[in-house]
């Protein structure tokens, strides 16, 4: 018999809408206002300070919800945001030099929901608000940086061509290489200017050669520091955990970073300005530590000094560099001690298991490496910042090491944890200072919801109208399928990690209300055409269905192709667009095709009709 719904596609039906409705679910409690107090890196936070921050608010007379421990943070719930305000000061005068003391907003999910994965859907910067940076790439240290490396790569390059020199050194944006004789400085030149082609060399004086980069290798690692600031900062987003964030570059030296949701910038500011970064040396057993903390250091070494204050004299030679790590997490060792787990690339793999192989039994430094703003400016304006190397760990090779290994002697749970964080995402090329910080504040993302919402609703209300006065019963069908689309909708944009709604996503949804009625539409005249030739009902609706999909179809996909390449090659708020359209057509189609016939099949199919109201 016509129009007889197998039980399989009832259950689809069902355990989709079910599932969707489940993950909207939590859109309904809305958010809290509320405090956050984090871990710094010298201090771990506990569930022991809930009772003596309960005991703070309380006495200070400040109201709250409740306070939290959860993820190594405690979060305190208040009821607005002046409130919030009121609290955060109080809280960050008495734990802000020990502990980062944010506020935020925090989803009010039952706990029940929360252990199933389901999260509110994730706002953008103009609904939620949040922070505004505009970061600049510091190049002076980008290019000094650079010609360290060139330094070290030149130093190894003339030992292995036996061309004998006094010394190479760093003036300004140039190298200077001394030699002993005017024959081999005329034999180093014509190697260097035949071998080196990212340096033009001249001779300063009888015996000193100058290597300066070339305008066009001088433009490539200005745009390579840039490119690959963005794309470490995107990483420690990521970290972060902030939902659609927008990182972007900005002129040549300059970088846009959008955090939605961050309402105090102190942990977003620490994490994307660190610079931090390893080296791995070893340690020189050869050279004269007394003498050279003295300041009389040997020229193929390097002082340096732990933590604690004590001095190493290491070998000048990098054994590996952090820019070969590709994974790093935190653990505690065999004995409670934190630990940092790292994993290599294949090139770093290599290097370490070559650099280990000869020197098992010895002595190998890790170096921690960051760069600090100071209080100085250059002729410029810009800040200046210093170099900070310290030796966290110094250990024994036990055994040849390969790609994956792990470094010891972390002072703490949190350090270790923040270190793996930043080791991960990798290592800024350079410092970055930011030139511009705006905060949105939520009121304005209130009323931008609100103003949002208002749209979706009138614009469904004139939708809902429309369908049940002019296709009867039919309407009806429509209309509950319409409204399960945006469920839907929703419940699919909460269930998605990286999608975040904002202004744009807005119109994608209210765009996507009216694309879904318009495959009713469709089949709904079809039917009627079917009836107008002296179809019978039933045979009406089969036709009906089957001949209006492959147009249903066909339009849908072009749509959907026009949302894919609006997806790649756009950005920020065309990217949520795109998004909220795609999601849309999809559950359109879902509910439109699939739903809607699933109903007219349970009301009106496998039995006598003598009429459609339609």
């Amino acid at each position: 018999m016509l129009n007889k719904t197998p039980l399989w596609k009832y259950f689809t039906v069902i355990g989709m809408i079910l599932l969707c409705g489940l993950y909207a679910l939590p859109n309904l409690y809305g958010e809290d206002f509320a405090i956050q107090i984090s871990s710094s890196r010298d201090t771990t936070v506990s569930a022991e300070m809930v009772a003596d921050i309960t005991s703070h608010l309380e006495s200070a007379n400040i109201s709250f919800r409740r306070i939290e421990f959860k993820d190594e943070r405690i979060l305190v719930r208040v009821n607005d945001s002046d409130t919030q305000l009121i609290a955060r000061r109080s809280l960050d005068d008495v734990y802000g030099d020990d502990y980062f003391v944010a506020m935020n907003l925090a989803p009010d999910t039952p706990e029940w929901l929360a252990n199933l994965g389901a999260t509110p859907m994730k706002l953008g910067l103009d609904l939620r608000g949040g922070v505004h940076f505009l970061m600049e790439v510091d190049m002076k240290t980008a290019i000094e940086k650079s010609l360290d490396g060139a330094k070290s790569d030149l130093e190894n390059r003339l030992r292995e061509e036996k061309l004998r020199y006094r010394g190479i050194r760093v003036v300004g944006d140039d190298l200077e290489i001394t030699f002993r004789a005017a024959d081999v400085l005329e034999s180093a030149q014509f190697y260097l200017r035949n071998n080196y082609g990212e340096m033009a060399f001249t001779e300063k004086d009888d015996l000193t050669l100058r290597a300066s980069y070339t305008p066009q290798r001088l433009s490539e690692l200005r745009d390579y520091a840039v490119k690959q600031n963005i794309t470490i900062i995107r990483n420690r987003v990521n970290q972060l955990g902030v939902a659609e964030p927008l990182v972007q570059k900005q002129g040549q030296e300059r970088i846009v970073v959008q955090l939605p949701g961050i309402q105090d910038t102190a942990k977003a500011k620490e994490i994307l300005n660190a610079t931090a970064t390893l080296e791995f040396r070893l340690v020189d057993l050869d050279g004269d530590l007394a003498s050279a903390v003295r300041g009389r250091v040997p020229p193929r070494s390097k002082l340096l000094y732990t933590r604690d204050g004590r001095p190493q004299l290491l070998k000048k030679d990098i054994m590996l560099e952090g820019s070969h790590i590709v994974d790093a997490n935190s653990s505690m060792d065999e004995n409670g001690f934190p630990q940092v787990n790292i994993d290599l690339d294949g090139k770093g793999g290599s290097l370490m298991s070559k650099g280990t192989k000869d020197n098992v039994g010895k002595p190998m430094a890790t170096v921690f490496i960051e760069y600090e703003a100071t209080d100085k400016e250059d002729t410029e304006g810009n800040t200046i910042f210093e170099k900070k190397e310290e030796i966290i760990n110094v250990a024994t090779i036990q055994a040849q090491l390969g790609s994956s290994f792990r470094i010891t002697g972390i002072d703490s749970v949190t350090e270790a944890r923040d270190l793996s964080l930043l080791l991960r995402a990798g290592a800024l090329i350079a410092p970055i200072q930011i030139v511009e910080e705006r905060t949105v504040g939520p009121s304005l993302g209130k009323e931008n919801i609100e103003l949002g919402q208002t749209a979706i609703l009138y614009g469904l209300i004139a939708v809902l109208i429309f369908m049940l006065i002019y296709y009867r019963a039919f309407g009806v069908v429509a209309n509950i399928a319409l409204m399960i689309n945006v469920i839907m909708i929703v419940g699919i944009m909460s269930m998605m990690p990286g999608a975040a709604l904002s202004l744009p996503g807005m119109a994608g949804i209210v765009l996507t209300v009216g694309m879904a009625v318009d495959a009713n539409v469709l089949i709904f005249e079809r039917i009627r055409e079917e009836l107008r030739e002296g179809r019978s009902p039933q045979q009406a609706i089969h036709h009906g269905y089957d001949n209006a999909f492959s147009t249903i179809l066909d339009a849908n996909i072009t749509t959907f192709i026009a949302g894919l390449i609006l997806f790649a090659i756009g950005t920020g708020p065309i990217k949520g667009f795109s998004i909220t359209l795609m999601i849309g057509i999809i559950t359109s189609m879902f509910t439109a095709i699939l739903v809607t016939r699933v109903l007219v099949n349970a009301v009106w199919g496998g039995r006598r009709v003598e009429k459609l109201a339609i």
